[in-house]
């Protein structure tokens, strides 16, 4: 556990950041090695049809997780006031309501699978190799690992589900690699092997917080859903979750408008968005240690220590913009020839390298967006951190709708850096007034 209350401003963000930036980095190459191993064992349709359901995925892990999120600031706050009861009640009403929640919502999803299919005009070619029904089937599971895992870091500990990160990334590569290249399974067998690692990960992380982490599991008396905790957890989670779904929910729509340029396009866009996440979520990581470093601060009335820590964040923040976006702009011909081969490879990667070039520039602007919506977070303002996500997510998708059929995937690229731009003329202006509250 970590008490982000006292000691050293960069040690506690950068030490809490940096497990949370190699699980991501873990979780991302293994997405990019499934990505691979699609394009080259199974060919370029396999690697589109991952790129369709890929939108779909991100929607129900990002509403899951935005749930978790939500009730992790709780637990943070429960942590910093040294509320002990409150932050194992906040644990257990988090999962039994999530839970049935996510059952719902795998259920109604596996039903509406060919509508949901239709509607982003997938081809016909791959309309049956997407596996989407599986990624609802496996929504369960991943809410249960990344409630635990919010507990965890809730109570400063990042390091602990790094560990079952990695053994979860590790299983579903090495079950990949067996099924799909040994064997010559088809693509949906991808999905079922990210569900089974899934379910290993979440059994792992709730085996070790019952024997190691006995300050987060709740009694007998305590594993009920307490209404008084509820509408605090909804109010945190769901507008939180309703935020995390906002951004894959623009990414539908803009995989649409990729789904029309061909499938070309569709699997140029499909291994460009892995070298993107490797931009986007480690920089969410930086945020998740500024949201949490926060509202611990915040839980114990440390006023003080909350401006320099955000300022010691946003540093950070740009830091890794300067090394990821150097190295895309470097190695971007040669990341992208990684993902495909063969005919239409030289295409594809044409389109792919263009598209890169101009965002290896505009990383920056969600490097900075990123660390305001972790100090809102942080500070309980999930209103604004929805609002700041509405324009962006909006008008990039409004800019995408315009650029894309005129310019092609560059037009993806110029349509964020718009809506990044929307975002922090809202959220910058707004931080300095939430000051005047310190």
């Amino acid at each position: 556990m970590r008490d982000m209350t006292k000691g050293a401003l960069l040690g506690h963000l950068f030490l809490y950041a940096v497990p949370l930036l190699l699980g991501n980095w873990l979780q991302l190459a293994y997405n990019a090695v499934d990505s691979i191993i699609a394009g080259r064992f199974i060919g370029q349709d396999a690697l589109a049809a991952e790129g369709v359901a890929g939108p779909v995925m991100n929607l129900v892990i990002l509403a899951i997780s935005g749930l978790c999120i939500g009730a992790g600031v709780l637990m943070s706050e429960a942590f910093g006031a040294k509320r002990t009861a409150r932050l194992k009640e906040t644990l257990a009403t988090t999962l039994l309501f999530g839970a049935a929640l996510c059952c719902a919502a795998a259920a109604l999803g596996c039903a509406l699978t060919p509508w949901i299919l239709r509607a982003l005009a997938v081809p016909d070619s791959i309309f049956g190799i997407t596996g989407i029904r599986i990624t609802f089937l496996g929504a369960p599971f991943t809410f249960f690992y990344n409630a635990l895992a919010a507990g965890l870091k809730s109570v400063g500990d990042s390091k602990t589900p790094l560990k079952f990160l990695a053994f979860s990334a590790v299983l579903n590569a090495v079950l990949d690699l067996i099924l799909i290249g040994g064997l010559g399974f088809g693509i949906v067998c991808s999905a079922v092997t990210t569900v089974v690692a899934e379910a290993a990960s979440a059994l792992l992380a709730a085996v070790y917080m019952a024997r190691r982490v006995p300050e987060l599991c709740p009694g007998h008396g305590q594993w009920r859903i307490r209404r008084d905790l509820l509408g605090p957890i909804l109010r945190y989670g769901a507008v939180t979750a309703v935020q995390q779904a906002v951004q894959p929910i623009c990414k539908v729509l803009i995989q649409g408008q990729v789904n029309a340029l061909g499938v070309g396009a569709i699997a140029a866009f499909n291994a460009v968005t892995r070298v993107d996440d490797f931009a986007f979520t480690p920089e969410q990581s930086i945020a998740t240690a500024i949201t949490t470093y926060i509202a611990q601060n915040r839980g114990a009335g440390q006023t003080a220590r909350i401006r320099r820590g955000f300022a010691v964040g946003l540093r950070l923040e740009l830091g890794y913009w300067l090394l990821m976006g150097s190295l895309t702009l470097l190695l971007r011909r040669g990341i992208l020839s990684l993902f495909v081969a063969g005919e239409g490879a030289a295409d594809v990667i044409a389109l792919g390298s263009t598209y890169l070039g101009c965002m290896a520039v505009f990383y920056a602007l969600p490097a900075l967006t990123n660390g305001f919506q972790g100090f809102y977070r942080g500070m309980g303002k999930m209103t604004t951190t929805l609002i700041g996500t509405c324009l962006q997510a909006g008008l990039r998708a409004a800019a995408a709708a315009v650029l894309a059929p005129r310019v092609g995937l560059p037009g993806i690229a110029f349509a964020c850096a718009f809506g990044w731009c929307v975002m922090l003329a809202f959220e910058v202006p707004y931080y300095f007034w939430t000051c005047r509250e310190l």
